[in-house]
């Protein structure tokens, strides 16, 4: 049996992995399309868009699930999809809890945000649930998986020190100050690595239940 478990020889898991891919690409053309339509130039909208989690991490999702449902080995190891899971949760949880009505959208922004922020985060999780083997995460991977949110910050902190432009309010270190910065990434890094330990508990609960 592969990594995803015998499911995966039939259609569905890969069908499932081309829908995720496909929303996930979908989603940062619109989003692309939205902000070249406007006076940005495309090197300009890309260089903008790379600047926030949400379309990286989406990038993540759309690139690791596009291997998955190619059938790539390398792509369908649980404990990749579960740090790509635990990371595209974090988008749609912060986007719900600090993001949600902060700025107007336009029509296809809105839609991006939608596909972006909601329907990547739900659709993984459904194929998490339904096709990854369980019982292959180790108690010591959410540390590894932070590693990827907090190299964003980093990043995120020195890019927004040279251009003066910080793509989250609350990591805004001209607005916010920086002790409220790293108060601010400190909690969601806790709660990041809490949640991903909930979530090799539920592995680990979920792993004598044989998938069919």
């Amino acid at each position: 049996m592969d990594e995803i478990g015998q499911r995966s020889e039939g259609g569905w898991a890969r069908a499932l992995a081309g829908l995720i891919a496909l929303v996930g690409w979908a989603g940062i053309a619109i989003h692309f399309n939205a902000l070249a339509s406007g006076p940005a130039s495309w090197p300009l909208a890309l260089w903008t868009m790379l600047g926030y989690f949400t379309i990286t991490t989406n990038l993540l999702v759309a690139a690791v699930f596009t291997g998955v449902a190619l059938g790539a080995p390398s792509f369908k190891s649980p404990w990749l999809l579960g740090g790509t899971l635990l990371s595209i949760l974090l988008v749609g949880i912060v986007y719900a809890l600090l993001l949600r009505g902060l700025r107007e959208l336009t029509a296809g922004s809105a839609l991006a945000s939608f596909l972006l922020h909601q329907i990547t985060p739900l659709l993984t999780t459904i194929f998490w649930l339904t096709f990854v083997r369980k019982g292959a995460l180790k108690w010591r991977d959410p540390l590894l998986w932070a590693l990827y949110p907090l190299g964003y910050f980093l990043y995120a902190l020195a890019r927004g020190s040279i251009e003066g432009h910080y793509p989250y309010p609350f990591i805004d270190v001209t607005e916010v100050g920086l002790p409220r910065t790293l108060t601010d990434a400190s909690l969601i890094a806790t709660g990041f690595v809490i949640a991903g330990e909930a979530l090799v508990w539920l592995d680990r609960r979920l792993a004598t239940r044989k998938t069919v």
